[in-house]
């Protein structure tokens, strides 16, 4: 670190505020592993028992659940892992708005399961500040919600379970890559409304600011300019120094971490907790995609693992521990969106183990053995067809099939002309050519807009020609 006196005056509070909070609470964490994100949109999934097994294969320390599920919460009693539940976006606003409310949602959803399970971080809402749709009628009423969430546990006597919410990296006006990390602010449209109201409230609660962090979307995004091995925590010799704080960093996660330690400061809370809901790495993604595969994930978690079991913290908060979850459990297949959303479980959906981890990062990393070989860390280059998925075909739902095709065939202009009776396209008159068909023509027209190839779990992408009617795309 460079002389003090060579910062700015925000910085030399920084550097004092978090020189004696780290020393603070260096180890005031528990847990002997990295928490998982115990998330459940797939189909036939392990039970919660049965997930149980497989956290404790994989050296979970705490789990972290989207809702408050029963069952999860009795199958979770008696592992003595901190817990965090969440309080759904959608009844924010209610919370917020009646203590009788929040009352009412911790007396059904806390109190039958607790102290039995261990639960420790009680969520209120998921990135809801990245979802604008809902910023006048739920940003505001966060923190009023999590203050009637505090009052009920204080009228209970439940002192243990620390209050937050979990916010995006989008809610710096840089986004997850605020490079110097020293520039990073937060948004103008929630910096003062939102986030130092948020503050002032962790801060008074000795709570945590948790923060998805997803290094590989930068990369994704910065594949020229970011080394992938800087991403995987593999760096090496690569450094990015920063040329304000003179703070020298090795990885990227660290540079995304103290960008929100350093935008807390300028609004006058350097010292809040800081801590990680979601990271990870997916171990599949689409052909349009890059970098999603069993080896970088499996790299990306087991140094993680490690990092944090030996040295954690970060350059501007070194030593100072805290909560991590990994996202997550299981690759759940009815999440929408692009290949990524489906691939970043520890196991697979039949409870096998995708790739071989010790989440205490006590494992010797020479001890795995060797994974298979990356094959998509460049983009593709050749064209790309949207088709009908196999398992769609194998086990065909006509009904689903049938919206599907209604929805691709009622956008665009002329989608789906060329498989009406008597038109080149209308042999094989079946569903499944049909369907692949429709799927094709609009996401070629529309994917340049967002688009995805998913038709709720019904396509995917394919790098081979379907058919002599397919409506071949243009390279990348």
């Amino acid at each position: 670190m460079p002389p003090l006196r060579a910062l700015p005056f925000f910085l030399l509070l920084l550097c004092a505020s978090f020189s004696v909070h780290a020393a603070a609470y260096v180890g005031s964490y528990g847990g002997h592993g990295l928490g998982v994100n115990y998330g459940r949109v797939a189909d036939d999934i392990p039970s919660p028992r049965r997930s149980v097994e497989l956290l404790r294969a994989a050296g979970a320390g705490s789990v972290k659940i989207y809702d408050a599920n029963p069952g999860v919460l009795r199958a979770l009693a008696g592992t003595h892992w901190p817990v965090s539940i969440m309080v759904p976006n959608e009844i924010i606003p209610d919370v917020a708005a009646s203590a009788a409310v929040a009352d009412r949602w911790v007396a059904e959803n806390l109190v039958p399961y607790y102290p039995a399970t261990r639960v420790k971080f009680l969520l209120v809402g998921n990135e809801i500040l990245s979802d604008y749709s809902i910023a006048n009628s739920t940003w505001p009423r966060l923190v009023p919600a999590m203050e009637n969430i505090h009052l009920s546990l204080r009228k209970r006597g439940i002192s243990s379970v620390k209050i937050g919410t979990t916010l995006a990296m989008d809610a710096l006006v840089d986004g997850a890559f605020p490079r110097p990390p020293s520039a990073a602010v937060f948004r103008p449209d929630i910096a003062e409304s939102v986030v130092r109201p948020l503050l002032h409230f962790l801060n008074g609660t000795n709570s945590y600011y948790f923060v998805d962090a997803y290094p590989y979307f930068v990369w994704a995004g910065n594949n020229l300019t970011v080394p992938l091995d800087y991403a995987l925590f593999q760096g090496g010799n690569t450094r990015y120094v920063d040329p304000v704080t003179g703070l020298a960093y090795t990885n990227l996660l660290d540079e995304m971490l103290d960008a929100v330690s350093i935008a807390m400061a300028k609004l006058g809370y350097g010292s809040v907790k800081l801590a990680i809901a979601e990271t990870g790495w997916p171990n599949g993604c689409d052909y349009d995609q890059i970098g999603g595969n069993v080896h970088n994930a499996a790299i990306y978690n087991r140094n993680l693992a490690a990092r944090m079991a030996k040295n954690p913290g970060t350059p501007l908060r070194p030593g100072a521990k805290m909560p991590v979850f990994v996202f997550s459990l299981y690759n759940e297949d009815l999440k929408g969106g692009p290949g990524t959303e489906r691939h970043w479980g520890l196991y697979y959906a039949n409870g096998t183990a995708v790739y071989e981890i010790d989440l205490t990062g006590r494992r010797p990393l020479s001890s795995y053995p060797p994974l298979p070989a990356p094959e998509n860390n460049t983009p593709y280059k050749g064209p790309i067809w949207c088709v009908m998925s196999a398992a769609a075909t194998k086990k065909l739902n006509e009904t689903a099939v049938g919206n599907a095709l209604t929805y691709a065939c009622g956008q665009g202009n002329g989608t789906c002309d060329a498989i009406q009776p008597g038109k080149k396209c209308y042999l094989p008159n079946t569903t499944v050519a049909h369907a692949s068909y429709a799927f094709n023509s609009y996401w070629q027209q529309f994917r340049k807009i967002g688009a995805t190839c998913y038709f709720n779990n019904l396509a995917e992408q394919t790098i081979k020609d379907p058919s002599k009617c397919s409506h071949t795309p243009p390279a990348l």
